[in-house]
């Protein structure tokens, strides 16, 4: 890998969907730390290699994927949407066994799906939004349109391909 910086994957949501996180982030997290849009990250550190492009290009040769927004979660330091996705998980995990000799410790293990919205606060702070968010919270779906590939840049990351599935269920 050498200087290259390193690749990160992606589920990329609905335009709605996205829309809605992005709002939550920029109204949450501490700005001097908000890089980047709300994401669903699904790989933190790959080479940049291009077996990793020919096995994502292969991966969007499906259907759109459901998924379900089924919690808010808080931490100490900041809040999460938890999502439920099988086969957004059996597409990762088959993605990971590819790639077994590439991952990172963090990316073999199995993947949190979870779209951070507030991080790095004050205990106080992440407390008081859990509640505000968890209070209002219903369950609902989205749909996972594709699969981003990023560098990341120390902070903000460059994007690099965006591989969008079919739209037919």
């Amino acid at each position: 890998m050498g200087s290259v910086a390193p690749l990160i994957v992606t589920a990329l949501l609905d335009e709605e969907a996205q829309e809605g996180f992005d709002r939550l982030r920029r109204s949450h997290f501490p700005p001097e730390r908000n890089h980047l849009d709300a994401h669903l990250t699904l790989f933190h550190r790959l080479p940049d290699d291009p077996v990793i492009i020919a096995a994502l290009d292969a991966a969007a040769n499906r259907p759109v994927i459901s998924a379900r927004v089924w919690r808010v979660r808080g931490w100490r330091a900041g809040v999460a949407y938890e999502l439920a996705a099988p086969e957004l998980t059996d597409l990762r995990t088959r993605l990971a066994q590819g790639w077994s000799d590439l991952l990172s410790a963090q990316d073999r293990a199995k993947a949190d799906l979870h779209i951070t919205v507030q991080n790095k606060v004050a205990p106080a702070v992440a407390a008081a939004l859990h509640a505000e968010l968890a209070a209002a919270f219903t369950p609902y779906d989205v749909t996972v349109v594709g699969l981003g590939l990023w560098r990341y840049l120390g902070g903000p990351w460059e994007p690099v391909r965006r591989f969008a599935f079919a739209r037919a269920r």
